[in-house]
């Protein structure tokens, strides 16, 4: 019976890739749990910015640096994809918003853009489209992520912000809508304007936002207001960035998860009829046996 045999050791064989793959998508659905708790956790800080910006922002002027753009054509686009396969459509959707993107704002791949990668997956496609990467935060930025991380991140966009070579900087990545559903989106960084700050610290502040009880006081701010923003609008991009690669992470094991759970079924289905197969085979392989045994009795007889 080595057909039976070997059906046998196929049946051994997709069960335990349903294990493993079980197992992942365990793993992934504790690791988006955990991106979107990392979330809520900047709560406290959106709202102490947002009492900071609401009394330095009387002059719509001191957000001159961070709201003109320089007079160049130059663009510098940051894409966020995973480290690892096996997430579905994960990846491929980010990459075809890039390429979407890119042939939405003219010029197509031969446009001078530059391109920071998050991910080995973006590294290579990067690479494989021939563009020009200038950074890669594929083996700094781990999972989880921290806030220190994305600093880092967030420094180096400000000082190619402040070199004047780039009249844009924008990240791609997939935004995290639900466990079955996400987004590829593009989200600009530089320019901004005060009321995309704003928004952004509102969203993360959620119903949590009370009205500033010192609103009507006037504060004597030292040294100046331009002064102490340049402190806090670096903390204020460094949760964006942050956020943005929690929700990328977010989607990213979404993705795995589900993508896992397909797996696991597909396998199970699969060791089912391996089952009815084997037990087709099996039953077989005795009936021809009872019927030789049968034959060979009737046979002495004679």
């Amino acid at each position: 019976m080595a057909a039976g045999k070997e059906i046998k050791s196929r049946i051994k064989t997709v069960k335990n890739t349903g294990k493993i793959t079980k197992a992942m998508e365990l793993i992934s659905t504790v690791k988006m749990k955990k991106a979107q708790e990392n979330v809520l956790q900047l709560r406290s800080f959106a709202m102490a910015a947002l009492s900071i910006l609401k009394t330095i922002s009387s002059d719509e002027n001191i957000f001159k640096k961070y709201t003109i753009a320089p007079n160049t054509q130059k663009e510098l686009i940051v894409v966020i994809a995973s480290q690892k396969g096996l997430c579905g459509g994960y990846n491929v959707n980010t990459f075809k918003k890039v390429m979407e993107y890119l042939h939405r704002e003219g010029g197509g791949y031969a446009r001078d853009n530059d391109f920071v990668v998050i991910g080995k997956r973006a590294r290579d496609f990067i690479l494989r489209m021939n563009q020009n990467m200038i950074a890669d935060y594929s083996d700094e930025i781990k999972d989880p992520t921290t806030i220190s991380e994305a600093r880092s991140v967030v420094r180096f966009l400000l000082d190619a912000w402040n070199s004047g070579k780039y009249s844009k900087i924008s990240i791609v990545y997939n935004h995290y809508v639900s466990a079955i559903s996400q987004l590829p989106v593009v989200k600009p960084i530089f320019p901004f304007q005060e009321k995309e700050i704003t928004d952004f610290l509102n969203r993360i502040s959620g119903d949590e936002t009370q009205k500033d009880s010192h609103e009507n006081i006037d504060f004597i701010i030292e040294p100046n207001p331009e002064t102490i923003l340049d402190y806090v609008v670096p903390m204020i991009l460094d949760a964006m960035v942050y956020e943005t690669i929690l929700e990328a992470r977010a989607s990213e094991h979404a993705a795995r998860m589900v993508a896992m759970k397909n797996a696991k079924d597909a396998a199970s289905k699969k060791a089912g009829a391996l089952t009815l197969i084997y037990n087709k085979a099996r039953q077989s392989a005795i009936t021809t046996e009872i019927t030789e045994i049968v034959s060979g009795v009737e046979s002495m007889k004679e």
